[in-house]
């Protein structure tokens, strides 16, 4: 539980990142009356609620296995993950209702210097938390803070159209705006379609390690005549292995659990991810080794 303890802290470091970068926008997108970096101040604030949805996911993922949930609560982290890709979406289609929004209605936005700096500082604290959350998701080997990267990123994008947005009008060509936004967006349904794809593999039961690789690993083991049926779920940190191995029918209970027992600390040794192996013992029909 330490990792997921390392994640909640990375969560809380982001979060307080979040409510920084949102209030900067939001008090002067009012001063300035630019709507475009308002609700983009507003996008930035709702981005804290990835934050605590992952809190609180990561909060239930930890708890240990009980009578409901003999298998644990650690899935509980990728349901949190699929909230972030909604969240990216969200984002896509915010975009989208702003870009059309601007076709209908020419507005007067006061851009001035002060307006650039504000989006430069965000962008390098979004582009800070993205590269942190990125690091640490590869380290703690964390969908959730990979996924919440990708919503960073996505966060990046918004900026950039923004920034764009004050180009466009000070230069009097708000169509610019337009193509850019929806670019972005194409963009962003990308990763949220990446993140969903990620998670689904893993609420489904996909295989995560090549049965051929671990058939090689299996049948290397002495005693072991040969193995099949092997089957693999989970996430790239959290891996269950179940497996029929086959072995000389002649021996005994003992000899045949101290076979099962090498195979799983074999397996467990070459594939470091894996935390649990169930092993089927079958009699061997062919000709022994």
């Amino acid at each position: 539980m330490a990792r997921l303890k390392k994640v909640r802290r990375v969560l809380l470091y982001t979060l307080f990142l979040n409510i920084a970068v949102a209030s900067a926008k939001i008090i002067y997108g009012y001063e300035t009356d630019s709507i475009s970096m308002l609700s983009d101040g507003f996008h930035s604030f709702f981005d804290g609620t990835s934050n605590i949805i992952g809190l609180v996911g990561i909060w239930i993922a930890s708890r240990p296995p009980d009578e409901d949930h003999p298998y644990g609560h650690r899935k509980f982290e990728t349901l949190a993950t699929v909230a972030i890709a909604v969240l990216i979406f969200a984002a896509g289609i915010e975009i989208l209702r702003e870009a059309y929004s601007r076709i209908k209605t020419v507005r007067d936005i006061q851009v001035t210097y002060m307006s650039f700096v504000i989006m430069a500082m965000t962008l390098t604290v979004n582009i800070g938390v993205m590269t942190y959350e990125t690091r640490k998701g590869r380290e703690l080997k964390s969908d959730f803070l990979l996924a919440d990267a990708t919503h960073t990123r996505s966060d990046i994008f918004v900026s950039v159209s923004v920034v764009i947005s004050l180009i466009a009008a000070k230069m009097g060509y708000p169509a610019v705006d337009v193509i850019a936004a929806i670019v972005i967006t194409v963009l962003i349904a990308r990763m949220g379609f990446s993140i969903l794809k990620s998670a689904t593999a893993v609420l489904t039961d996909s295989a995560c390690i090549s049965p051929d690789r671990i058939k090689k690993v299996v049948n290397s083991i002495k005693g072991i005549q040969d193995c099949h049926g092997i089957r693999t779920r989970g996430n790239e940190d959290f891996v269950n292995i179940d497996l029929h191995v086959l072995v000389d029918p002649e021996i005994n209970v003992r000899e045949a659990h101290d076979v099962a027992h090498s195979v799983e600390e074999a397996i467990k040794e070459k594939f470091p991810s894996v935390m649990d192996v169930v092993i089927h013992v079958e009699p061997y029909r062919g000709r022994i080794k």
